[in-house]
């Protein structure tokens, strides 16, 4: 019979938050060693290697439909990997992308120039466009080909770091990518001056302007890969080294090549919008696990959003004073559901991220940028949850207490013998069996209420007794 005290332990919730926590912190750590031991024909459905070769002509087709980033290049390279190590006749891209990063562009273009495989970029479906890194990957190619009602070019750079370039940088950029391209199409022998203008000027071809310039920027018009294979048949196309390839490929045995899911996971992720959202949600998830410790699902929802959210913004050409401006904002609706300030903190919380979606990526790629309808969205679903959860902690902190001498006071309870008037018994509460005290007489299982705590003893009183 006596008072229960509070015990200070961590609940089992909390530790498997911390256990789960430790879990992605080793796979972040893993993942490294772990990409470099995964097998190149993974990438493959049809897994064919060159002892299983039968003497059909053999062409593997990768499907690029993304903005031009790491993922992207990664999977272009591991196709043209595989077609080399499995001596394929040829490699056909499928490409319709906005553009992307100019180092990836780069990347991919050197694995087409490097490859033992000639390699075919085809710019379709119908209504499919190839701009901007998407040009430069289509002029660097073996065959640049493209579909009915496509078109390509605007390739003028812009900053990969998501700031806005001066005047001179941005003529630098410029005259850089500028004499790439110029590179890129002497070597392939295609329009040298209409691949400079897509450049500087941010021009644009159709695929008929394209194929009917003197000299042509690309080499042929197909409606699909098929009917492009069948205009490949014959043909001499000269590889960059200089040699020249008769293309036999009638009959082809053609192998798709898909992306892993990794690939098609992080491919996925790299977008701004998807970035955001991964940013702003784990940092809510993370501070819900906090704020109530054991609740596990926010915590580690929380931590893989973030660490997506950090790998999209590392592959991103992201403006690290927008993400700060971001960060911040966040850090100021935290404070809200904390020390509630009657929306002060909540509304300088939303107009800094607004500010901060704002710079994060400044780029002319409609993909690349975070719309006001977006951003307004955001702010107010945000400060919606913010919103909620302060009204909630201002709830619980005007409640009663609920534990301690103060919960037990007006607690429900029942006599378990006759308690004389000035004289003492026992009394059951919250299942505890207690010695109490009573002014006046209350006779064996009464009904009663708890009005003080002595000590180790309550004084209580018949239930339904006038308060004085």
């Amino acid at each position: 019979m006596s008072l229960r005290h509070a015990r200070r332990r961590i609940r089992p919730g909390l530790w498997l938050t911390l256990i789960s926590w430790g879990l992605l912190l080793a796979g972040a750590i893993a993942h490294p060693f772990l990409q470099a031991q995964e097998p190149e024909g993974n990438t493959s459905e049809g897994n064919g290697d060159s002892a299983r070769r039968t003497d059909r002509a053999l062409v593997y087709a990768a499907d690029v439909d993304a903005l031009i980033h790491p993922v992207s290049a990664e999977f272009i390279a591991q196709t043209i990997e595989k077609a080399d190590a499995d001596r394929a006749d040829f490699v056909v891209l499928t490409l319709r992308t906005p553009g992307g990063l100019v180092d990836s562009t780069r990347e991919i273009n050197q694995s087409i120039i490097e490859a033992d495989t000639p390699v075919a970029v085809w710019v379709g479906p119908s209504g499919a466009r190839a701009a901007s890194a998407g040009f430069l990957i289509t002029i660097a190619a073996d065959i640049a080909a493209m579909a009915p009602g496509t078109h390509i070019g605007a390739a003028h750079p812009v900053s990969g770091t998501g700031e806005a370039m001066d005047e001179t940088a941005a003529e630098k950029a410029a005259s850089d990518v500028a004499a790439y391209a110029r590179s890129l199409a002497s070597r392939r022998g295609r329009n040298i001056s209409l691949a400079e203008e897509a450049v500087t000027e941010s021009r644009s071809f159709t695929e008929e302007e394209a194929l009917e310039a003197d000299p042509p920027l690309i080499d042929l018009i197909a409606d699909d890969v098929d009917d492009l294979i069948a205009q490949l048949e014959g043909r001499d196309i000269r590889r960059w080294d200089g040699t020249s390839v008769v293309v036999q490929l009638d009959g082809a045995d053609i192998q798709p090549v898909e992306m892993t899911w990794r690939q098609r996971l992080l491919s996925a992720v790299a977008h701004p919008q998807i970035a955001v959202l991964l940013f702003s949600l784990g940092s809510l998830g993370l501070t819900i696990e906090l704020w109530n410790p054991g609740s596990i699902v926010p915590g580690v929802v929380g931590g893989l959003c973030l660490l997506l959210a950090f790998f999209a913004f590392q592959i991103l050409p992201t403006n690290y004073v927008g993400l700060l401006l971001i960060a911040f904002g966040l850090l100021l609706l935290v404070a809200e559901m904390f020390t509630p300030t009657f929306g002060i903190l909540a509304t300088g919380g939303l107009v800094s991220m607004l500010m901060g979606g704002l710079l994060l990526f400044d780029s002319e790629l409609p993909e690349l940028q975070l719309g006001w309808p977006f951003l307004l969205g955001t702010m107010l679903a945000l400060g919606f949850i913010t919103a909620a959860l302060a009204h909630l902690g201002i709830r619980a902190h005007r409640m009663r207490a609920v534990t301690g001498r103060s919960g037990m006071i007006d607690s429900p309870g029942r006599a378990l013998g006759p308690i004389p008037a000035g004289g003492s018994g026992r009394v059951e509460t919250h299942g505890e069996i207690w010695t109490a005290v009573a002014d006046d007489p209350i006779g064996d299982g009464d009904a009663v209420r708890v009005v003080a705590v002595e000590g180790m003893t309550l004084r209580v009183e018949r239930a339904g007794a006038k308060k004085p």
